[in-house]
C-alpha cells in the first residue's frame, strides 16, 4: 500500500514524538508499504525569522511570504528540517532521500491568488511522481519539504497540508495521514470528532468551529478524498504507533475524514 504521511507542529519539535513517528514510518516500510513523508516546519521558520528580526503574519492559516521570508523558508524547511528527518530515519536503518518539491520537478507551483496578496505563497499546479517511484523501487522513503518551483523559476512556499494532499493524489495513495499536535478535529461541543464528512467542513468554517491552521488542513483532506485517495485521517503525533494498523484494524485516535 502507498501512504503519504504529513509531519508538522510538535511532531517535529518534540524528540520523543519525532522518534515515535519515524519508528512507525520505518515499520510501515518493513511491512512492504511505500511511504512518502511531507513536512512543514512553521514553528522552526517562525523562530528563525524572529531571530532575524522579522515578524510573522498569517491570513487564514497561511503565512504571508515576501522574498526574504521565502528565502528563509527554503533554508529552514528544505535544509535543516528536511535533513533532520532524513537523519532520524537513517538512525533507524531506513534509507531516506530528502528533497523539496522543486527537486526533479516533482511538484510545480503557481502563485496563490488571494486577497490580501500573500507574496510567494503557492499552490500545486502540476506533479510528476516518477522520482518518488524511483526512490520507492530502491527501498527508500522520499522526505519532501513544502517548497515548490514555479513555472516562472521562483520558489514558492506551499502550505504543507496542501502539499501532502497533492502528493497523495499524484501517487494515488491508499492513505493520507496528518500527524499533528492536536488530538483531532473538535466539534461545537469541544469534543474530538471521530468521523467528519467533507460536507460538514464548510459549515464548521462558516460558524468558526474550525479556524486558523485547521482550515487549510481540512481543505487538503477534502481535496484528497475528492481526487481518489481512499482514506484520510488526522492523527495526533502521540498515536503515531498506530500508523501500521491504520488500514487493517480500527484505530481509536484522531479524526477520520470521509466523503459522506
Amino acid at each position: 500500500m502507498k501512504y503519504v504521511v504529513k509531519l508538522g507542529g510538535a511532531g517535529l519539535e518534540t524528540p520523543a514524538l519525532l522518534e515515535g513517528s519515524m519508528r512507525a514510518i520505518a515499520e510501515l516500510v518493513r511491512d512492504g508499504n511505500q511511504v512518502a513523508v511531507v513536512h512543514g516546519g512553521g514553528v522552526q521558520l517562525t523562530r528563525t525569522l524572529k531571530a532575524l528580526g522579522k515578524q510573522s503574519e498569517f491570513v487564514n492559516g497561511l503565512r504571508v511570504t515576501d522574498a526574504e521570508t521565502r528565502d528563509t523558508a527554503l533554508m529552514v524547511l528544505a535544509g535543516k528540517v528536511n535533513k533532520g528527518l532524513v537523519a532520524a530515519l537513517g538512525a533507524l536503518g531506513q534509507p531516506a532521500i530528502g528533497m523539496s518539491g522543486g527537486d526533479g520537478l516533482v511538484f510545480r507551483a503557481r502563485k496563490k491568488r488571494t486577497s490580501p496578496d500573500l507574496g510567494f505563497v503557492g499552490e500545486i499546479a502540476a506533479s510528476d511522481p516518477r522520482w518518488l517511484e524511483a526512490i520507492w523501487q530502491l527501498g527508500g522513503v522520499p522526505v519532501i519539504s513544502s517548497m515548490a518551483l514555479g513555472f516562472d523559476g521562483e520558489y514558492y512556499n506551499v502550505n504543507a497540508d496542501e502539499m501532502a494532499a497533492a502528493c497523495a493524489i499524484a501517487c494515488r495513495a491508499d492513505a493520507l495521514v496528518f500527524l499533528t499536535d492536536v488530538p483531532g478535529v473538535r466539534g461545537s461541543n469541544g469534543e474530538v470528532m471521530r468521523w467528519l464528512s467533507i460536507d460538514q467542513i464548510a459549515e464548521m468554517a462558516k460558524t468558526a468551529i474550525i479556524t486558523g491552521g485547521m482550515l487549510p488542513k481540512l481543505g487538503a483532506c477534502r481535496e484528497a478524498l475528492l481526487n481518489g485517495v481512499k482514506r484520510v485521517r488526522i492523527l495526533p503525533a502521540e498515536a503515531a504507533g498506530s500508523l501500521p494498523d491504520l488500514c487493517t484494524s480500527r484505530v481509536a485516535h484522531g479524526t477520520e475524514v470521509m466523503v459522506a
